[in-house]
């Protein structure tokens, strides 16, 4: 047996013996790095991401008594490995703190998140586990939910069903309801924060960002713009200093408009131009993407989005009970997780693919091309609004869409008529013809 670099972080990472080496070789007649990690992998001994840090000469996969089997994905805060405890054999999700986010600030905002995630215990809402530190590394530990995201899932295999979104969107209204109950705000309600089982069943995730209503003192980040620009309340935008359990209902209700159309409400454009959109305009009618919309589940998107929070629908309750009726009582995610194309970062680095700063400067995105939903749901805002806003004055805004109203709309939906100017244009037409006639007749006149 050589000592490849495979063979060598193998045995040092504690996954695998000499002795195993020795004997998959013999199984195999084959001292070839590549099929040795394949025949492993088929084997169970180690996972398809564990085969990927030893290739790279990684040798440590454990934090603290969690060994981790695979990567999750990127979260405004870090990286979400899957991991198994040693001791209990309980798979559980592991969110990491990078360590070159590892400021003190951060370092504060994480140990907040543990604070307020490990007071929760709702079905509808991931529940933690653990919490540590392995070196200069900290960790959050969670339940591990089986199947994908809200947002992966529309990506994936389309828009859902009536039925099929109330179900989805109405569990996470009572995740919300509990959260909303003992006095918590969400902030960044959005499909990438709703988990959905392979069964259907959907839990609101990523607490990171939530804050007390009840008082934003121990909120580093009070004042400023947190969340998502596609997702954001107009009332978060102004002032984020009043957000309430309102806001997250309209995220909730631009969550529900993205599930069933496939599109977010104001696509393209920066996250400036999204947030002004989201305080004045109104977005295309549903049953223009979604032809089979009822008018009374469009009603209900729209009176979730309602610009004024005194308008909205009143509780994340309210919106459960209003999307009852469409509920089914379960549906299969026949949609599998695909593999990553891409090796996963190690433990501790960042991944750029999907990062977005919770402290830094607001993201610009890219206008979407032909087919995709907008492609800046991950785009975080922070330094945006009252007070902390550096960025481009509203002369230097690129020009907004136009948001055509569609007849199918309700008439209190559409923007009222532009009867003035409809009047004067006509006065100034009629004026102009009179003039020009008395002009010409004493041109004519002998």
């Amino acid at each position: 047996m050589d000592n490849s670099l495979f063979k060598q972080s193998a045995i040092k990472s504690g996954l695998i013996s000499k002795t195993q080496i020795e004997k998959v070789i013999e199984k195999v007649e084959s001292d070839d790095d590549a099929i040795i990690a394949a025949t492993l992998v088929k084997s169970g001994l180690i996972t398809e991401y564990q085969a990927q840090q030893l290739h790279a000469g990684r040798t440590k996969l454990t934090l603290g008594p969690y060994l981790i089997t695979d990567w999750i994905g990127q979260g405004g805060m870090g990286q979400v490995f899957k991991a198994v405890h040693n001791v209990m054999g309980r798979e559980c999700a592991v969110k990491v703190l990078p360590l070159e986010k590892s400021t003190a600030l951060s370092r504060d905002s994480f140990a907040r998140e543990i604070r307020l995630q490990a007071g929760l215990d709702c079905p509808y809402v991931v529940r933690a586990f653990d919490a540590g530190q392995d070196g200069n590394v900290h960790y959050l530990v969670t339940e591990y939910i089986p199947g994908t995201d809200l947002r992966k899932l529309v990506r994936r295999g389309g828009a859902l069903s009536m039925s099929h979104a109330a179900l989805v969107v109405s569990q996470a209204a009572r995740g919300l309801q509990y959260a909303h109950d003992i006095g918590l705000i969400h902030r960044d309600v959005k499909p990438g924060n709703i988990l959905v089982t392979p069964d259907g069943r959907a839990k609101v995730s990523d607490i990171g960002l939530a804050t007390w209503s009840m008082g934003l003192d121990d909120d580093p980040r009070a004042g400023k713009i947190v969340g998502t620009a596609d997702y954001l309340s107009p009332e978060q935008i102004r002032n984020p200093r009043s957000i309430g359990p309102a806001s997250d209902i309209y995220s909730l209700g631009c969550t529900l408009y993205y599930t069933v159309t496939g599109k977010v409400p104001f696509p393209g454009g920066d996250s400036k131009s999204k947030c002004k959109r989201h305080c004045e305009q109104t977005p295309w009618h549903p049953r223009k993407f979604a032809p089979d919309l009822s008018e009374d589940f469009v009603d209900t998107i729209a009176d979730m989005m309602e610009k004024d929070p005194a308008r909205r629908i009143a509780s994340a309750a309210e919106v459960a009970e209003r999307l009852e009726s469409w509920c089914t009582t379960s549906f299969e995610v026949d949609r599998p997780i695909e593999r990553q194309a891409w090796t996963a970062p190690p433990i501790g680095i960042e991944s750029e693919e999907g990062a977005a700063s919770v402290e830094g400067a607001s993201e610009t995105s890219r206008p979407p091309k032909a087919g995709e939903d907008g492609g800046d749901e991950n785009a975080q805002l922070s330094s945006l609004g009252s007070g902390a806003a550096s960025g481009p004055s509203d002369s230097q805004l690129p020009p907004l869409l136009d948001q055509p109203v569609d007849p199918a709309m309700a008439r209190r939906r559409r923007r009222p008529f532009p009867i003035g100017f409809f009047v004067g244009l006509l006065l100034g037409i009629l004026i102009g013809g009179l003039t020009a006639l008395f002009s010409v007749r004493e041109y004519l006149a002998p």
